[in-house]
C-alpha cells in the first residue's frame, strides 16, 4: 500500500493516479493524513478489503509529504560506516540522535530558500511509526512501521557546527530542509525493507549512492534504542541517518547554490526533486 497527501488530504497513491481516503470509505476514515495514522491498525485492515473505486488522475496537483504533521522527528547522526570515516569519526558504538523540528518537513517536489552559504545534502531512509509505543522490543518493530519514505535530511552546516556543543537541530530545521514523501509505502510492499538502494543526483550526478542494508543500526534496532526512551507515537518520523558523498567532506567543499536540482532516490518508494533558490 501507498499513502501520501493531496491538497492536506490523505490519498491512497495507485499507478493511475489516487484515491481519496475519506471518499472511498464513506466517511469511515476522514480527510486528516494525521488521524489516519491514529487508526493505523483498523486503517490497514480497511485498505485490505475495501472495494476502493477508481483512481483519479492527478490532473495539475501534487502529492505532498505523507505526514506533514508530525509530532516527533527523530534523526540519526553517522549511522553509515563510510560515512562516519568521511566525517573523520569511528562508528558509534550507540546511535547518536538528534532532532529536526517538525516545522521543516515539506514535501517531495518543493523549492527551498536557502538561508546561508553552507547549505548541504543528506538523503535518508524514514521509517514513519503507525502503531505507537514505549519499550517496543527489535523483535517487534516492524510491526510499528506504517511505512518507509525517502527524506533529505538538508542541514546548513554553519549553523549546525555553530558553537560547543553544535547545533545540530537548529541546522538541520529551516524551513523546507525536510523534503519527504513521495509516499508511505508499507513493508510488506518489499522483497526486503531492511535493504534498499538509496541515490542522490546533484544537477545529474550521482553524489550518494548506498544500501540502507549498510547501516549500523538499522530500523528495529533505532525504534527499540528510541523508544526505550521516549514513547513513539502514530506519524512520528525517524530519519535513519545518510551514507557518505555529502557535499562538506568533498574537496573542495561543494554546497548548495541558486538553481541547483537535487533529486533523492529509493528503490521501491520513489524521488524527491529539491530545487533552490537565494534568500
Amino acid at each position: 500500500m501507498r499513502l501520501s497527501t493531496v491538497d492536506d488530504r490523505a490519498v491512497l497513491v495507485a499507478d493511475d493516479g489516487v484515491i481519496d481516503v475519506a471518499g472511498a470509505s464513506d466517511g469511515r476514515f476522514g480527510p486528516d493524513p494525521m488521524a489516519v495514522l491514529e487508526e493505523w491498525t483498523a486503517f490497514r485492515v480497511w485498505a485490505a478489503n475495501a472495494a476502493l473505486p477508481a483512481a483519479e488522475p492527478l490532473a495539475g496537483r501534487a502529492l505532498d509529504a505523507p505526514v506533514p504533521r508530525p509530532r516527533q522527528v527523530f534523526a540519526i547522526a553517522l549511522n553509515y560506516p563510510p560515512h562516519a570515516a568521511e566525517a573523520g569519526y569511528q562508528p558509534p558504538a550507540d546511535p547518536l540522535v538528534f532532532t529536526k523540528f517538525p516545522s521543516c518537513i515539506t514535501g517531495p517536489d518543493t523549492t527551498v530558500e536557502l538561508p546561508g552559504d553552507r547549505v548541504d545534502w543528506e538523503v535518508e531512509l524514514v521509517a514513519v511509526i503507525g502503531v505507537g509505543g514505549h519499550r517496543i522490543p527489535a523483535g517487534d518493530a516492524w510491526h510499528h512501521v506504517a511505512g518507509l519514505t525517502v527524506g533529505q535530511d538538508l542541514s546548513e552546516r554553519g549553523v549546525q557546527l555553530l558553537g560547543t556543543p553544535p547545533q545540530f537541530s537548529l541546522g538541520k530545521s529551516f524551513p523546507g530542509f525536510g523534503p519527504t514523501g513521495p509516499a508511505l509505502v508499507t513493508p510488506d510492499e518489499f522483497a526486503d525493507p531492511g535493504d534498499l538502494r538509496l541515490v542522490t543526483e546533484l544537477n545529474g550526478t550521482v553524489v550518494q549512492k548506498a544500501r540502507t542494508g549498510e547501516m549500523i543500526f538499522d530500523v528495529p534496532e533505532l525504534i527499540a534504542r528510541l523508544s526505550a526512551i521516549c514513547p513513539l507515537l502514530p506519524g512520528d518520523l525517524v530519519f535513519t541517518g545518510t551514507p557518505a558523498g555529502v557535499g562538506n567532506r568533498m574537496s573542495p567543499p561543494r554546497y548548495l547554490g541558486p538553481d541547483d536540482v537535487l533529486v533523492s532516490r529509493i528503490e521501491g518508494i520513489g524521488e524527491l526533486r529539491t530545487r533552490f533558490r537565494a534568500a
